[in-house]
């Protein structure tokens, strides 16, 4: 059965993501599903919960520069971008840092991070002693989440718990690649090239 959360209880979210339990709930761009990090079970529900097995990595949300430094390699680009737009709709595609595990990764050298402007996903990190593994909200194939009733009506029964809210600009976020010299853009969203290349600039 799916626990429905409201966000004043934040302390019995964090303490059922502790516990290694699948939360979906509303961020800055849509609706997130995610576990604690360093907890490979947790990570298998989640996959389980979509559907399938994920064959891309599922990115990592970080609540600050701190947790995003412990997961990535940091360079001076990558320095610029973050200080202009995270917290923010942007994931960044980086190089990780080798104490991360690989299942993590799905063995990948590359790491998905994303630092969402959400001040109640923040502190759902945070207080989680963060990182968090986070995808969108949905059944593998089906349209991602933006609603709690679009969530309920793929998930529940599948998941754990969700929170009640609603989500910022509603459409996925911006992915660069920021693994070599110059900057890709994998997937615009609400932060445009421009804007990015601006930054670098």
């Amino acid at each position: 059965m799916t626990i429905i959360y409201e966000k004043e209880q934040l302390a019995e979210v964090v303490k059922a993501i502790q516990q290694g339990k699948v939360i979906a709930f509303p961020t800055d761009t849509v609706y997130g599903l995610g576990v604690r990090y360093f907890d490979e079970a947790a990570l298998e529900q989640l996959k389980k919960a979509k559907g399938r097995p994920e064959n891309k990595p599922i990115p990592t949300m970080v609540a600050n520069q701190e947790q995003l430094e412990m997961v990535a390699e940091m360079t001076p680009t990558i320095q610029k971008i973050a200080k202009a737009f995270l917290p923010g709709a942007l994931t960044l595609v980086m190089k990780k840092k080798k104490e991360v595990p690989s299942y993590v990764t799905n063995g990948l050298e590359t790491i998905g991070v994303r630092m969402p402007d959400d001040p109640f996903v923040l502190k759902l990190i945070e207080q989680s002693g963060g990182p968090m593994l986070v995808t969108s909200a949905n059944l593998s194939g089906e349209p991602t989440g933006t609603t709690f009733e679009q969530v309920m009506q793929q998930l529940d029964g599948r998941i754990d718990g969700i929170v009640k809210g609603s989500c910022g600009c509603l459409s996925a976020s911006t992915i660069i690649d920021v693994t070599a010299d110059t900057v890709k853009v994998l997937r615009e969203g609400p932060i445009l090239k421009e804007e990015i290349e601006k930054v670098i600039a």
